[in-house]
This record gives structure tokens, sequence and C-alpha cells, in this order.
């Protein structure tokens, strides 16, 4: 059985940047949603429903044909959106830039952290419709991805260790229809400790 976790901060703590609001509603309501509807996909597939649900999705080949789809898309939330609230930090807690063998490979493949974030935020811009932008680390390398609705990199094999939310609920209520703006924000509460963590795991 898959169960929402809480957020490791409260719902203000990414204020002025994501406001209350709408953290509340994207954890409490989307996020609920999330982990109700895959627990309902999968009732009565014990052995699927013990699974982390990172594994799950990494192999979806093993979920019956007949929810697969329902849980592609609320085993992705659940996992995307896991992830997510992890990669952030109120801008007191975090820091405010890569450092170690992180800094060293974006520096590598992007030029400087500017260029790299500049990048990432033009694929969130363009990523048509909802979705969800990640960069992606493979064997020490880092490209930027995006990917519709709640598919993650983990479906194809490949290890996310930052994503952002681009779906319109994670923004609206306070940045209406300007997702450049949203994003730009987003990048003062990144938790690059965490982010960090996460490459040094699989590197």
């Amino acid at each position: 059985m898959f169960t929402l976790g809480d957020l490791p901060y409260a719902y203000n703590a990414l204020e002025p940047f994501i406001d209350e609001r709408t953290m509340q509603i994207h954890h409490d309501k989307h996020h609920a949603a999330y982990v109700k509807n895959l627990n309902d996909a999968l009732a009565g597939q014990e052995e699927l429903l013990s699974l982390p649900v990172d594994t799950l999705i990494g192999d979806l080949s093993k979920v019956p044909e007949v929810v697969r789809t329902k849980v592609r898309n609320n085993g992705g939330g659940h996992a995307n959106h896991t992830m997510f609230w992890s990669m952030m930090a109120a801008p007191s807690e975090g820091s405010d830039k890569p450092s170690g063998a992180l800094s060293e490979v974006i520096d590598k493949t992007f030029g400087d952290l500017a260029t790299f974030q500049e990048k990432f935020s033009q694929a969130g811009v363009g990523r048509f419709g909802s979705g969800w932008v990640w960069l992606v680390a493979d064997k020490g390398a880092l490209t930027i991805t995006d990917t519709p609705n709640q598919d993650s990199p983990l479906m194809d094999g490949r290890v996310p260790i930052l994503g952002l939310d681009v779906w319109e609920h994670a923004y609206y209520l306070k940045y209406q229809n300007l997702r450049a703006d949203y994003i730009k924000a987003w990048w003062n509460v990144v938790n690059w400790r965490e982010v960090e963590r996460r490459f040094n795991t699989i590197t």
C-alpha cells in the first residue's frame, strides 16, 4: 500500500517564491489523489503494492495491461511529487548553488551554472502542456530532458537527480499563465544538497 508522506517543511516555508496555498493544494489534493488512485488501480495486487514506487514505475511491463496506464499516470505522479518535495527547501535551509563533483560536471557539461539554469528553464517553458523537466545523471554525465504528463525518466531506465513540475497546478494561483516567472522564482528554493546527494549516490 502506497502512502502520502508529509512535506519535509511547513506549507509556507517556500514563501514568497511558492505560496502556502499552492503547496497545500498541490500536496494535500493533487499528490494525495495520485496515491489513492494508484492504490485503487492495484487493489489485490499485493506484490506490486509492496514495491517502492520508483521500482514499480521503472518496470511497468510487470503491471497488468488493463491497469498499466493508470499505474503509469498515478504511480508516476506519486514518484515525481515525492521527489519534487525533497528537491526544494527554504532559502535559509538550502545552499544557493551546487558544489563538489556535481558543480564540476555541470561546468564541464554546460559551461557554468548560469548556462545550465538557462537551458533547463528553456526546457520548462518549452514543455507543451503539462509535464516535467529533469536533470538526468547517467554514468557521471548530465543531460536535460522533459516528459509529458506524469512520466518519469525512471520509466526509460534513466535516473533523475533534479525535477521541476510545470503542470499549471504547481504555479497558477500565484503566477497564472506566467510559467517563466514561476521557473525563475523556483531556482531560489532548489535544495542543491539533495541534488548533490542523489548525484553522489549514483556516480
